[in-house]
């Protein structure tokens, strides 16, 4: 049986009331299994974001449930919630996020020093080992390229072996090269570290490197496809932005590998 590192139940997000009322998510349900990439896609406004700030507690739904592991999120306080975010989530955004006063080193155990925990050696030199970094520990920021920048950034998101890892558009800021070296590590992480992986993106070859992609439209779940193929994804994506009807049920469609 799959076990479960987060999962939603009945999720609702709208913002705004009356004329101005705006439904951001419709109520969703989605398990993210532990030790599987997934990328999560849809149109402009289709509310992926949002799924994703809701379901690692940056956000809060208006309706329905997270959990991560069994961990039921609206029962936390800020203290408590601060401290899951901080000990059991790590996060990749499309901007690098590192502090330019620090090395490499010290922005990849940034979490860990503020919340008085000393990294796991062992797992930190296998993570630093697999986003290729050894030689780049002293260096700050400046020093560095985009890539390496945000290699890292996902060190970081790593270093505290989190229960799962959310990325927003982690490529965005990075070119077709830099961008492929840092998916790779994230499927790496998965197939290697066992680590989860949760990635919004709009780019159709960064989704596939996933192991699974589900399609939001308009606030809800439309369609899914397991382990994607970089044609695939194009058409889907191209009939949810032409607003085609929506299926009537989650479809899932797979290939072997």
């Amino acid at each position: 049986m799959d076990r479960i590192a987060a999962a939603t139940t009945d999720l609702s997000k709208v913002y705004g009331s009356g004329d101005n009322r705006v439904v951001a998510l419709d109520r969703v349900g989605i398990a993210f299994r532990e030790g599987e990439f997934t990328a999560i896609m849809g149109p402009s406004g289709s509310g992926k974001s949002t799924l994703m700030h809701c379901a690692a507690g940056l956000d809060s739904p208006s309706s329905g449930s997270v959990r991560v592991g069994t961990t039921e999120l609206s029962t936390l306080d800020d203290r408590k919630l601060t401290a899951l975010r901080r000990d059991r989530i790590g996060f990749i955004f499309q901007a690098f996020n590192l502090l330019p006063t620090l090395t490499a080193l010290e922005n990849i155990t940034l979490p860990l020093t503020i919340a008085g925990r000393r990294p796991d050696r062992d797992w930190l030199d296998r993570v630093v080992a697999m986003v290729g970094l050894a030689d780049r520990l002293d260096h700050r920021p400046a020093q560095l390229s985009g890539g390496q920048q945000q290699r890292v950034a996902v060190a970081r998101a790593l270093a505290s072996r989190p229960a799962i890892v959310f990325g927003d558009e982690p490529t965005g800021n990075l070119d077709s090269r830099s961008g492929a070296e840092v998916l790779g590590f994230l499927r790496d992480s998965v197939r290697e570290l066992g680590q989860t992986v949760v990635m919004v993106t709009h780019d159709p070859v960064a989704a596939g490197y996933a192991d699974r992609v589900v399609f939001l439209a308009d606030g809800r779940l439309v369609d899914e496809v397991a382990h994607p193929t970089p044609d695939r994804v194009p058409d889907l994506m191209r009939r949810l932005s032409e607003g085609n009807p929506q299926p009537p049920a989650l479809h899932t469609h797979s290939r072997t590998r």
